[in-house]
Protein backbone atom coordinates (compact mmCIF):
# COMPACT_ATOMS: atom_id res chain seq x y z
CA UNK A 1 0.00 0.00 0.00
CA UNK A 2 2.95 2.50 1.05
CA UNK A 3 4.43 1.46 -2.22
CA UNK A 4 1.19 2.34 -4.06
CA UNK A 5 0.93 5.65 -2.26
CA UNK A 6 4.50 6.64 -3.12
CA UNK A 7 3.57 5.68 -7.08
CA UNK A 8 0.82 7.72 -7.04
CA UNK A 9 2.44 10.60 -5.28
CA UNK A 10 5.39 10.51 -7.81
CA UNK A 11 3.33 10.24 -10.87
CA UNK A 12 1.22 13.20 -9.93
CA UNK A 13 4.30 15.34 -8.88
CA UNK A 14 6.26 14.74 -12.13
CA UNK A 15 2.52 15.40 -14.07
CA UNK A 16 2.48 18.79 -12.42
CA UNK A 17 6.21 19.64 -12.80
CA UNK A 18 5.71 19.03 -16.64
CA UNK A 19 2.81 21.59 -16.72
CA UNK A 20 4.74 23.95 -14.55
CA UNK A 21 7.43 23.57 -17.28
CA UNK A 22 5.27 23.86 -20.12
CA UNK A 23 3.39 27.27 -18.75
CA UNK A 24 7.01 28.84 -18.23
CA UNK A 25 8.18 28.26 -21.97
CA UNK A 26 4.77 29.53 -22.99
CA UNK A 27 3.51 26.14 -24.04
CA UNK A 28 0.34 25.71 -24.65
CA UNK A 29 -1.56 22.01 -25.75
CA UNK A 30 -4.58 24.27 -26.81
CA UNK A 31 -5.45 23.14 -30.73
CA UNK A 32 -5.91 26.08 -32.86
CA UNK A 33 -7.77 26.82 -36.33
CA UNK A 34 -7.53 29.72 -38.78
CA UNK A 35 -10.24 29.96 -40.91
CA UNK A 36 -10.66 32.31 -43.86
CA UNK A 37 -14.27 33.20 -45.21
CA UNK A 38 -14.46 34.59 -48.73
CA UNK A 39 -17.95 35.85 -49.22
CA UNK A 40 -19.89 35.73 -52.25
CA UNK A 41 -20.31 39.24 -54.30
CA UNK A 42 -21.89 42.39 -51.91
CA UNK A 43 -22.07 40.25 -49.04
CA UNK A 44 -18.80 41.10 -47.46
CA UNK A 45 -20.12 43.49 -45.02
CA UNK A 46 -23.28 41.21 -44.04
CA UNK A 47 -20.57 38.20 -43.04
CA UNK A 48 -18.59 40.61 -41.10
CA UNK A 49 -21.62 41.90 -38.93
CA UNK A 50 -23.27 38.32 -38.30
CA UNK A 51 -20.18 37.49 -36.73
CA UNK A 52 -20.24 40.54 -34.44
CA UNK A 53 -23.76 40.31 -33.75
CA UNK A 54 -24.68 36.32 -33.42
CA UNK A 55 -21.77 33.83 -34.82
CA UNK A 56 -19.02 34.67 -31.86
CA UNK A 57 -21.26 34.44 -29.20
CA UNK A 58 -22.72 31.21 -30.05
CA UNK A 59 -18.78 29.79 -30.86
CA UNK A 60 -18.59 30.53 -27.05
CA UNK A 61 -21.28 28.74 -26.14
CA UNK A 62 -20.15 25.52 -27.17
CA UNK A 63 -16.77 25.78 -26.21
CA UNK A 64 -14.59 27.69 -28.86
CA UNK A 65 -12.36 30.57 -27.55
CA UNK A 66 -12.62 33.47 -29.95
CA UNK A 67 -8.58 34.23 -30.30
CA UNK A 68 -9.15 37.31 -32.88
CA UNK A 69 -11.32 38.06 -35.82
CA UNK A 70 -9.62 40.62 -38.35
CA UNK A 71 -9.73 41.88 -42.00
CA UNK A 72 -6.75 42.62 -45.16
CA UNK A 73 -5.70 45.95 -45.09
CA UNK A 74 -5.42 45.40 -48.46
CA UNK A 75 -9.09 46.22 -49.05
CA UNK A 76 -9.50 44.47 -52.77
CA UNK A 77 -9.18 41.34 -50.66
CA UNK A 78 -12.91 41.01 -49.05
CA UNK A 79 -12.16 38.39 -46.63
CA UNK A 80 -12.24 37.61 -43.07
CA UNK A 81 -9.69 36.20 -41.02
CA UNK A 82 -10.32 34.78 -37.52
CA UNK A 83 -8.65 32.23 -34.93
CA UNK A 84 -9.87 29.99 -32.77
CA UNK A 85 -8.81 27.95 -30.04
CA UNK A 86 -9.70 24.43 -28.23
CA UNK A 87 -8.97 21.96 -25.45
CA UNK A 88 -8.13 19.18 -28.19
CA UNK A 89 -8.90 18.41 -32.17
CA UNK A 90 -11.64 15.70 -30.26
CA UNK A 91 -13.05 18.85 -28.59
CA UNK A 92 -12.97 21.00 -31.88
CA UNK A 93 -15.07 18.72 -33.98
CA UNK A 94 -17.21 18.29 -31.52
CA UNK A 95 -17.62 21.61 -30.72
CA UNK A 96 -18.55 21.87 -34.53
CA UNK A 97 -20.93 19.17 -34.67
CA UNK A 98 -23.12 20.62 -31.88
CA UNK A 99 -22.56 24.45 -33.60
CA UNK A 100 -23.73 23.10 -36.79
CA UNK A 101 -27.06 21.20 -35.07
CA UNK A 102 -27.98 24.15 -32.70
CA UNK A 103 -31.34 25.67 -33.56
CA UNK A 104 -30.34 29.17 -32.80
CA UNK A 105 -27.55 28.84 -35.38
CA UNK A 106 -29.70 27.48 -37.74
CA UNK A 107 -32.50 30.16 -37.07
CA UNK A 108 -29.50 32.66 -37.38
CA UNK A 109 -28.48 31.70 -41.26
CA UNK A 110 -32.26 31.45 -42.18
CA UNK A 111 -32.20 35.30 -40.81
CA UNK A 112 -29.27 36.13 -42.55
CA UNK A 113 -29.01 34.11 -45.75
CA UNK A 114 -33.13 34.88 -46.53
CA UNK A 115 -31.87 36.79 -49.72
CA UNK A 116 -28.76 34.38 -50.88
CA UNK A 117 -25.82 32.67 -48.91
CA UNK A 118 -23.09 35.20 -46.89
CA UNK A 119 -20.07 32.85 -47.93
CA UNK A 120 -18.65 31.40 -51.19
CA UNK A 121 -15.67 29.32 -49.93
CA UNK A 122 -14.21 28.76 -46.20
CA UNK A 123 -10.43 27.98 -45.94
CA UNK A 124 -9.36 26.60 -43.30
CA UNK A 125 -5.78 25.25 -41.37
CA UNK A 126 -4.81 23.52 -37.55
CA UNK A 127 -2.18 24.41 -35.58
CA UNK A 128 -0.15 23.85 -32.39
CA UNK A 129 1.42 26.79 -30.32
CA UNK A 130 5.57 26.41 -30.75
CA UNK A 131 7.34 26.83 -27.32
CA UNK A 132 8.28 29.95 -29.25
CA UNK A 133 5.07 31.58 -28.20
CA UNK A 134 5.20 34.04 -25.49
CA UNK A 135 1.63 33.17 -23.86
CA UNK A 136 -0.83 34.98 -25.77
CA UNK A 137 -3.10 38.09 -24.02
CA UNK A 138 -5.97 38.27 -25.23
CA UNK A 139 -5.83 42.19 -25.12
CA UNK A 140 -7.13 45.57 -26.62
CA UNK A 141 -4.78 48.65 -27.40
CA UNK A 142 -6.18 51.84 -28.38
CA UNK A 143 -5.79 52.90 -30.71
CA UNK A 144 -6.35 49.32 -32.16
CA UNK A 145 -2.87 47.80 -33.76
CA UNK A 146 -2.47 46.25 -37.36
CA UNK A 147 -1.84 42.82 -37.50
CA UNK A 148 0.82 41.09 -39.78
CA UNK A 149 -0.23 37.21 -40.11
CA UNK A 150 3.67 35.58 -41.39
CA UNK A 151 3.70 32.01 -42.72
CA UNK A 152 7.07 30.49 -43.71
CA UNK A 153 7.05 27.23 -45.58
CA UNK A 154 10.49 26.00 -45.02
CA UNK A 155 13.02 23.89 -46.99
CA UNK A 156 12.89 20.21 -46.58
CA UNK A 157 14.19 19.13 -43.54
CA UNK A 158 15.00 22.57 -42.39
CA UNK A 159 11.92 23.71 -40.19
CA UNK A 160 14.15 22.64 -36.75
CA UNK A 161 16.95 24.90 -38.06
CA UNK A 162 14.22 27.75 -39.01
CA UNK A 163 12.55 27.49 -35.24
CA UNK A 164 16.15 27.52 -33.70
CA UNK A 165 16.75 30.63 -35.33
CA UNK A 166 14.00 32.30 -34.29
CA UNK A 167 14.35 31.05 -31.15
CA UNK A 168 17.96 32.07 -30.39
CA UNK A 169 17.84 35.74 -32.64
CA UNK A 170 15.20 36.73 -34.55
CA UNK A 171 12.28 37.38 -31.67
CA UNK A 172 15.17 39.22 -30.09
CA UNK A 173 15.60 41.43 -33.20
CA UNK A 174 12.46 41.95 -34.07
CA UNK A 175 11.60 43.48 -30.32
CA UNK A 176 14.66 45.56 -30.88
CA UNK A 177 13.16 46.93 -33.98
CA UNK A 178 9.52 47.86 -32.78
CA UNK A 179 7.84 44.80 -33.57
CA UNK A 180 5.75 42.96 -31.34
CA UNK A 181 5.61 38.89 -30.77
CA UNK A 182 2.35 38.26 -30.13
CA UNK A 183 2.23 34.23 -31.02
CA UNK A 184 3.90 32.10 -33.28
CA UNK A 185 2.28 28.22 -34.25
CA UNK A 186 3.63 25.27 -36.63
CA UNK A 187 0.95 24.11 -38.72
CA UNK A 188 -0.64 20.18 -38.11
CA UNK A 189 0.06 18.40 -40.84
CA UNK A 190 -0.75 14.77 -42.34
CA UNK A 191 2.18 12.50 -41.26
CA UNK A 192 5.55 12.92 -44.00
CA UNK A 193 4.31 16.15 -44.74
CA UNK A 194 6.86 19.03 -42.92
CA UNK A 195 4.29 21.84 -40.64
CA UNK A 196 5.03 25.46 -41.63
CA UNK A 197 5.51 28.20 -39.16
CA UNK A 198 2.75 30.30 -38.51
CA UNK A 199 2.96 33.65 -36.29
CA UNK A 200 1.58 37.00 -35.82
CA UNK A 201 3.46 40.47 -35.12
CA UNK A 202 2.02 43.61 -34.10
CA UNK A 203 2.75 47.10 -35.44
CA UNK A 204 1.35 50.59 -34.71
CA UNK A 205 0.30 50.49 -38.49
CA UNK A 206 1.36 48.65 -41.95
CA UNK A 207 3.56 51.61 -42.68
CA UNK A 208 5.34 51.58 -39.51
CA UNK A 209 5.34 47.75 -39.70
CA UNK A 210 7.24 48.02 -43.22
CA UNK A 211 9.44 50.42 -41.80
CA UNK A 212 10.61 48.47 -39.20
CA UNK A 213 11.60 45.24 -41.05
CA UNK A 214 13.53 47.15 -43.66
CA UNK A 215 15.53 48.54 -40.46
CA UNK A 216 15.36 44.68 -39.14
CA UNK A 217 16.47 43.33 -42.55
CA UNK A 218 19.47 46.11 -42.84
CA UNK A 219 20.77 45.18 -38.97
CA UNK A 220 24.30 43.89 -39.16
CA UNK A 221 23.86 41.46 -36.57
CA UNK A 222 20.68 39.97 -38.66
CA UNK A 223 22.90 40.08 -41.56
CA UNK A 224 25.28 38.05 -39.71
CA UNK A 225 22.97 35.50 -37.84
CA UNK A 226 21.41 34.81 -41.58
CA UNK A 227 24.91 34.28 -43.64
CA UNK A 228 25.99 32.19 -40.86
CA UNK A 229 22.44 29.79 -40.65
CA UNK A 230 22.08 29.61 -44.50
CA UNK A 231 25.72 28.58 -45.29
CA UNK A 232 24.83 25.18 -46.59
CA UNK A 233 21.16 26.96 -48.42
CA UNK A 234 18.27 29.38 -47.44
CA UNK A 235 15.82 27.92 -44.96
CA UNK A 236 12.84 29.17 -46.41
CA UNK A 237 11.13 28.07 -50.07
CA UNK A 238 8.72 30.51 -49.89
CA UNK A 239 7.50 33.12 -46.92
CA UNK A 240 3.89 34.82 -46.69
CA UNK A 241 2.64 37.95 -45.32
CA UNK A 242 -0.97 39.57 -44.72
CA UNK A 243 -1.20 43.04 -42.52
CA UNK A 244 -4.61 43.24 -41.52
CA UNK A 245 -6.65 45.08 -38.99
CA UNK A 246 -9.24 44.04 -36.29
CA UNK A 247 -12.68 44.21 -36.45
CA UNK A 248 -14.55 46.25 -33.56
CA UNK A 249 -15.32 42.32 -31.76
CA UNK A 250 -11.98 41.00 -32.01
CA UNK A 251 -10.97 39.89 -28.29
CA UNK A 252 -7.03 40.42 -29.92
CA UNK A 253 -6.83 44.07 -30.78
Amino acid sequence: MKKLRFTLFFASSLAALCCINSAALGQSSKYYEVRVYHPTPGKYAAIVDRFRQYTTKLFEKHGMENIGYWTPTDTSRQELVYILAYPSKAARDTSWKHFGADPAWREVVAKTEANGKLVSKVDSYFMTESDLSPAIKLKKKSPMRTFELRTYTAQPDKLPNLLSRFRDHTRKLFTKHGMENIAYWVTAEKEGVQPKLVYILAHPSEAEGKANFDLFRKDPKWEKVKAESEKDGPLTVKVESLYMKPTDYSPLQ
